[in-house]
Parts: structure tokens; C-alpha cells; sequence
């Protein structure tokens, strides 16, 4: 029996089927259409306004108009700062050794020459000269300077080493090297007794202190008499000595003070012996 052959149903069996088919095709004609309840509509959401403007706009009332003859607020302008208000006898800041200093580094030379030679007048001034600074030994020498010594110096050998009849060379190495020398000992003296001031500040104010003797110096190579020089450089030392002794003695304790003049006392006298010594 292969599987292609076929049985045939039992008519009872076809009967049955014919029967349920028949009944099933009765049902579906019979019966009205059923049609499933549709989806819910879903609630309307709400919906977000888009403008064009990047600025939303606002509820407020605009601003009523302004009238032509409205004019707005003035602001009130602070007064223009005084350009000096110190004295003018007294510098400004800059110049007086506080705040920054000034830019000389792209100026003429000739103007660093000009304040270069008023600083030189302004502390011969305060130092050789009477001036109420003479008391307060920091306002007299605040701007200091080493200009002014050299200069003092130098020409003070050159006038030795002028009045001298030989070894002009010599003397004027002699009284250099005495004048430098004597300075930086004597201050390194003031240093070591305790005293409250600067090196090069001590270097400049024994530096000052010898235009005396230098005005002194030029008269007697001027005028060749003996009793005439010891009568000048009497004179010229006293006010030397009168010009550093404010400075040297309030530097240092007043139990040590004769221990700081004597020596520069005593290095004056020894440039008044060589003023009229040399021939």
C-alpha cells in the first residue's frame, strides 16, 4: 500500500462533516457583523508657542512717552585731583626717596646732567650750609649721592697737586687716597660704636663736609702768604667740623660720641696740614 492511495470515509462520517459545515455557514450568515470598539482618542497636549524673537515678551504696560523737553539726570563729576599738593619748598614723593623712581633711561643727557647737579646744590645745602633740616639727620641726607664727594675729593687734590711745585702726581695720589680712605674708616668707626646710619649715606655726608676746604684750598693757592693760610684753613676746618657734627653724633649713643668725632676732627686737620704744608 503506497501513499498515494486513498481511503474513502465511511458515509456516515461524510454526512457528519457536511453536516458541521453546513451549520458553521447557517452561524455566519445569521449572525450580524461584530466590530471591535475603535482606540480612545488621548488627550490634547499642550502646545509650546514659538517666536521668532529671541526675547519673550512681557505683560507689562510700556513705558509712557517721554516729553522733548525731559533731559536726563546729570551725573555729578568729582573734582580734578591737584597735580602738587606739597609746598614748593619741599619735593614730591618720588624725589624724596619714596614711591618709584622716576624713568631715566630714555632721557637727554643733558637732563640727567641738570638734575644730577641740583641734587649736588640741594644736599651741599642741607649739609654745609644753616638750614632747619639740621636737627633730623634722615631729611637732611634722604636723596644722598657719591657725585658730589667724588667731586669734592678730586678737585681738592687737583688744587694740592696745582700748588705743589714737584711730584704733582704724588700729592694728588696722597691726598686721593687720604680723603677716600679716611671716609670709608671713619664711617666703618660710626658702624662699629653702634651707630644707626647708612655706609654710603656716612661716605656722602663726610664727602660734603669737605667744601670748606676746598673753598679754603682754592684761596691759599691763590694767595701765596703763610699767615693767611692758617688763618683760612682755621676757619674752613672749624666749619667742617661744624658741618659733620649734627650727623656723626646723633648717629651714634651720646656716651660714645666724642669716640666718633675725634677721628673725623682729626682727619680734617690732617687735609688742613697738607693745604699748608705744600708749597
Amino acid at each position: 500500500m503506497s501513499h498515494s492511495d486513498t481511503i474513502p470515509l465511511h458515509p456516515s462520517s461524510q454526512s457528519d462533516i457536511d453536516e458541521i459545515e453546513n451549520l458553521i455557514h447557517a452561524s455566519v450568515e445569521s449572525s450580524p457583523p461584530t466590530v471591535l470598539p475603535a482606540r480612545p482618542p488621548s488627550p490634547p497636549r499642550a502646545s509650546i508657542p514659538v517666536s521668532s524673537s529671541p526675547f519673550i515678551p512681557s505683560n507689562l504696560p510700556p513705558p509712557p512717552p517721554q516729553s522733548s523737553n525731559h533731559k536726563p539726570p546729570s551725573v555729578p563729576v568729582p573734582p580734578p585731583i591737584p597735580t602738587s599738593s606739597l609746598p614748593n619748598d619741599r619735593p614730591n614723593i618720588a624725589s624724596s626717596g619714596f614711591g618709584s623712581p622716576p624713568n631715566t633711561l630714555t632721557e637727554p643727557v643733558w637732563d640727567t646732567v641738570k638734575r644730577d647737579l641740583s641734587r649736588i646744590v640741594s644736599n651741599l645745602k642741607l649739609v654745609v650750609f644753616p638750614n632747619p633740616y639740621r636737627d633730623d639727620p634722615g631729611k637732611a641726607l634722604r636723596d644722598w649721592d657719591l657725585w658730589g664727594p667724588f667731586f669734592f675729593i678730586v678737585f681738592l687734590g687737583l688744587i694740592l697737586s696745582w700748588s705743589a711745585s714737584v711730584k704733582k702726581s704724588e700729592v694728588f695720589a696722597v691726598a686721593f687716597a687720604l680723603l677716600a680712605a679716611g671716609a670709608v674708616i671713619l664711617t666703618l668707626n660710626v658702624l662699629l660704636l653702634g651707630g644707626h646710619i647708612i655706609f654710603f649715606q656716612s661716605l656722602s655726608l663726610l664727602g660734603y663736609c669737605l667744601f670748606p676746604l676746598d673753598v679754603g684750598a682754592l684761596i691759599c693757592m691763590l694767595k701765596d702768604n703763610v699767615i693767611l693760610k692758617v688763618i683760612v684753613v682755621c676757619v674752613t676746618l672749624a666749619w667742617s667740623s661744624w658741618a659733620a657734627y649734627p650727623f656723626m653724633s646723633s648717629a651714634v649713643n651720646p656716651r660714645r660720641k666724642a669716640l666718633a668725632l675725634y677721628p673725623v676732627f682729626l682727619m680734617y686737620v690732617s687735609v688742613g696740614f697738607l693745604i699748608i704744608a705744600i708749597d
